[in-house]
């Protein structure tokens, strides 16, 4: 049980991609199923998890139970995917997300019965009555009835809104600040800030009036500290709230503006939702009764589960006819739904292709990049993968595969697994995994350095082509640099031999971009060989990895202009 003690929403932040959760309960379910969730099978946990070939991280080695508990208690527990009391057991929902066909689907389910206070969540007796909210389903009414929801609007407004019925006072503040922000377009940032920090002041009156400033982690009493603090937590919850919405399917996002609105496709669901569901949390202080309502598979009722309104769907969206459709049960007519959808994201990602190729996204790929760089967009680690994958798909004609996921809409969902490159390129005689990373300084060649060594090797072994590494970040880490500058010139076995990964910053392998649009003609695989080749001479004859690095920018430069 935890305890609710701010007077603001929270959403689960751990896993922060939704989809990285499954792995991991069917793991716990695997191995663990009938023991005691303690000490010992969280230690065990852990160990396992870090062995995985799915895991990312270093699963906080000094302290294991916690990590297990960050993973499993929140998340996975909170949304009713598993029953740790008495002891560790998949419920039906969380079957339902790991072994069902429709992952979202149920996982739309959970959100929706996601709710403060519950048996899992009680308020402390100084905040009792805050709370009264599903809080899903209350951001999903603001974002249908103001059309979208911004990400600054979202932490500013709506995470104060922890009861439902309160909800006509935060749609109407988000709508005062919509026309008060209109004068403030030149300095919109500052804007913001000063509507954060009066919005938290409000909520937190009583304990700034009380002195109660202190922060957990930290004998700072000050009210900045303090300010920055509830800042923090308001982002990532902001963020969690974002992810965890946009993994049903019924949400798009707009990383240019950050916002989040609804696919126009989707909206009778959405519509169905939100007449149908009801707002009131429910057996709060009955915790055997909230458990069984929260793990049934099967509620709330969604409008896909009505088979008249499956079917009218699908003689919207196909040639499908009544005759044909009728007969079949509401999982066959799903599973066409399905099947059409999965053929249209095709198509359009297909239809991007064919754009990229022809270079008619150059500018836009470009403007995206600086984007990214003046921290522009929403969820910049994504947005860099999916653009430096269609920078590799423009600029040669190589097999080129993003491994991040797309959605239904062909837009990019979320950041590729952990056991694999970010962007693998295939060509008639050698292979290029692409790494790409927003971080900088140490945290860069500690979270970076190990795997993507890892997974040249692994791309090595698997296509016995001759292999090579680009490794993209906006600014290159100085240990990141010595790093790849000594694994080039050591046999390692574990990596296939020397490995050849070539660290460039985002601005220099803009110019490669560049440089390839100004070209007379499209470059061949060979030009991108002959590149990569000249880069490890180069590092063959450098005096040590600066002088490589002045050697690459050389490189960079002159390619594709003698």
């Amino acid at each position: 049980m935890a305890y609710l003690k701010n007077k603001s929403l929270f959403f689960t932040t751990s896993p922060r991609t939704p989809s990285k959760m499954i792995p991991e309960i069917r793991l716990l379910d695997e191995y663990f199923a009938g023991r005691k969730w303690n000490r010992q099978s969280q230690i065990e946990f852990i160990d396992l998890l870090g062995k995985s070939d799915f895991f990312e991280g270093n699963g906080s080695p000094n302290n294991k139970d916690f990590s297990a508990r960050d993973r499993i208690n929140r998340a996975p527990k909170a949304l009713g995917f598993v029953d740790l009391s008495p002891q560790i057991e998949l419920t039906d929902a969380g079957k339902a997300l790991i072994y069902g066909k429709r992952p979202q689907e149920i996982f739309l389910r959970q959100l929706l019965k996601f709710q403060l206070p519950s048996p899992y969540h009680v308020e402390r007796s100084n905040i009792a009555g805050t709370f009264f909210i599903k809080p899903y389903l209350e951001i999903m009414r603001l974002i249908r009835d103001l059309e979208s929801l911004s990400f600054d609007e979202l932490k500013i407004f709506a995470l104060m809104l922890t009861d439902y019925r309160q909800y006509d006072t935060i749609k109407s503040a988000i709508l005062d600040f919509r026309a008060e922000k209109e004068a403030y377009k030149g300095n919109y940032k500052k804007f913001v800030n000063e509507k954060w920090t009066d919005v938290l002041l409000k909520i937190y009156s009583d304990d700034v009036g009380a002195g109660k400033t202190k922060t957990r982690e930290t004998t700072d009493r000050s009210l900045k500290k303090f300010l920055d603090t509830k800042k923090s937590n308001t982002r990532d919850y902001t963020d969690a709230c974002f992810r965890y919405l946009r993994y049903t399917g019924l949400v798009s996002i707009s990383h240019r503006n950050r916002s989040i609105s609804f696919y126009t496709d989707r909206l009778k669901e959405v519509d169905f939702i939100l007449k149908e569901t009801d707002r009131k949390p429910v057996f709060v202080d009955d915790i055997n009764k909230y458990k069984q309502y929260l793990f049934n598979a099967t509620i709330p009722v969604l409008y896909g589960d009505d088979i008249k309104n499956v079917t009218d769907h699908l003689m919207r969206i196909s040639n499908y006819t009544q005759r044909q459709l009728s007969g079949k049960s509401i999982e066959e007519l799903k599973d066409i739904r399905d099947a059409i959808a999965a053929e249209h994201k095709e198509a359009v990602i297909k239809a991007q292709i064919t754009a990229i190729k022809s270079y008619a996204l150059y500018s836009e790929i470009i403007d995206t990049y600086n984007e990214i760089i003046s921290d522009g967009y929403y969820d910049a680690p994504l947005m860099l993968e999916y653009n430096t994958w269609r920078a590799m798909t423009m600029l040669d004609g190589g097999s080129i595969k993003g491994n991040f996921k797309f959605d239904d809409a062909g837009q990019p969902l979320s950041t590729a697994a952990g056991n694999m490159p970010d962007i693998e390129c295939e060509y008639d005689d050698f292979v290029l995994s692409v790494e790409v990373t927003m971080q900088n300084g140490q945290r860069q060649y500690e979270s970076e350095g190990e795997p993507v060594a890892r997974h040249f090797g692994q791309m090595k072994r698997r296509t016995g082509k001759e292999t090579y590494c680009l490794f993209i970040a906006p600014t290159i880490n100085k240990a990141s640099l010595a790093h790849f500058f000594v694994l080039n010139k050591t046999e390692i076995s574990y990596y296939g031999g020397k490995t050849k990964i070539i660290p460039l910053e985002l601005d220099q392998f803009m110019r490669l971009v560049d440089n390839s649009y100004n070209y007379y003609t499209q470059p061949t695989p060979q030009n991108i060989q002959q590149f990569l080749d000249e880069v490890m001479r180069q590092e063959e004859i450098a005096v040590n990895e600066n002088d490589w690095n002045d050697k690459i920018q050389n490189c960079v430069t002159q390619w594709l202009t003698t």
